[in-house]
C-alpha cells in the first residue's frame, strides 16, 4: 500500500507533470471506481490542472473548480504515460481502473490500475474534499506538521489504551502512515508493537516522535525526484524489517520476526524491541512468559 512517502513523491511528480495542463478526457474503466456522481466526471474535461495536493494517503487534483480525489487503497497504483495507448481501455479487461488524458503534450495522461481481487482504489470527483469525501474527512494530523511538535504528539498518544502499532495506523490519529512505516518507525523507537500507547514514558514518547519524524522524512527524501514507475522498489528497498521476515536485523544482527493477522503481518526485531523475547504469531499477543 503507497503511504505517506510515496504518495508526497507522486504529488510532488504530477506537479511537474500535470498543473497547467488541460484535461483532455477522464474516462473511468471498472465500474467500482468512482464514488460519486455528482458532479460528473466528465466535468473536469476541458478544465486546467492548478495544483496537486496531498491528505494523508489521498491524493487530490485541482482541476479547474473540482478536485479529482485519489486513493490508491492497498494494490492501487499509479501509471505516468509520456504517451497513452492509442486503443481504447477496455472494460474488464485487467487491471486498469480509471484513465486520465490530457489536452497537451501531445497524448501524455495516467491510468490508475488496482491488482487483486479485493477492488478498493477510489476516485472522488468534489467541489470541497473535506466536506464529501468522508477518509479526508475523518482524518487526523500529518506526521510531518511542524505543529504536531513533541507535545502535541504526546497529547494525541494520552488517551489511547489500545497498542501503539494500531495507533501509528490510524488515519483518524495520524494521517498518511500505514502497515510498512509503523513497522519502521518502531524499530527506530526501540519500541514493542504491542506496548500501549497510554502507558509511553515521556522519554519514550520523545523517542517514537523523533524515529517518527526522521523515517518518514528519510523516506520522502529517498523518494524525490523519482519517476512514478520507480516508488515502488524504492519503498521496498528502503525498508529495514517491514517485509523482511527471516532475514539479520540491520542494527543487532538478530533475526527479523513476523506476527501473522488474518489480512496482514507485522515485522520486528526482538533484540531491538522485545528485549530478546518473541511475540506470540496470534492476534492481541503478548510476550510470552
Amino acid at each position: 500500500m503507497p503511504e505517506l512517502p510515496e504518495v508526497e513523491a507522486l504529488r510532488e511528480f504530477l506537479t511537474g507533470h500535470l498543473v497547467g495542463h488541460e484535461v483532455a478526457r477522464a474516462l473511468p474503466v471498472a465500474f467500482h471506481v468512482l464514488k460519486t456522481y455528482d458532479p460528473p466526471l466528465s466535468a473536469v474535461e476541458g478544465h486546467q490542472v492548478t495544483a496537486v495536493g496531498r491528505h494523508g494517503k489521498f491524493l487530490d487534483l485541482a482541476v479547474g473548480d473540482l478536485h479529482l480525489v485519489v486513493h490508491l487503497a492497498r494494490a492501487g497504483w499509479l501509471r505516468w504515460h509520456d504517451s497513452l495507448p492509442a486503443a481504447p481501455p477496455r472494460p474488464g479487461k485487467g487491471p486498469l481502473a480509471l484513465r486520465v488524458a490530457l489536452a497537451g503534450p501531445q497524448g501524455a495522461g495516467f491510468d490508475l490500475t488496482e491488482a487483486g481481487t479485493q477492488k478498493r482504489l477510489a476516485v472522488y470527483c468534489v467541489r470541497d474534499p473535506a466536506a464529501e469525501v468522508p477518509g479526508i474527512a475523518r482524518l487526523g494530523p500529518d506526521p510531518l506538521d511542524p505543529a504536531l511538535d513533541e507535545a502535541a504528539f504526546a497529547t494525541l498518544l494520552g488517551g489511547e489504551s489500545r497498542q501503539i502499532k494500531g495507533v501509528l495506523r490510524d488515519q483518524s490519529v495520524l494521517a498518511g502512515i500505514g502497515n510498512a512505516y509503523s513497522d519502521e518507525i518502531l524499530h527506530a523507537a526501540r519500541m514493542s508493537p504491542f506496548k500501549q500507547a497510554a502507558r509511553l514514558t515521556g522519554e519514550e514518547t520523545a523517542a517514537l516522535h523523533a524515529a517518527m519524524t526522521a523515517t518518514l522524512r528519510a523516506a520522502v527524501e529517498r523518494s524525490r525526484g523519482l519517476a512514478a514507475r520507480q516508488l515502488k522498489t524504492e519503498k521496498k528497498t528502503g525498508l529495514r524489517v517491514h517485509g523482511r521476515t527471516g532475514e539479520p536485523c540491520p542494527v543487532c544482527g538478530d533475526t527479523i520476526r513476523e506476527v501473522s493477522y488474518r489480512d496482514s503481518a507485522l515485522q520486528y526485531c526482538p533484540t531491538c524491541q522485545t528485549g530478546g523475547k518473541p511475540l506470540a504469531d496470534r492476534r492481541m499477543s503478548r510476550l510470552l512468559k
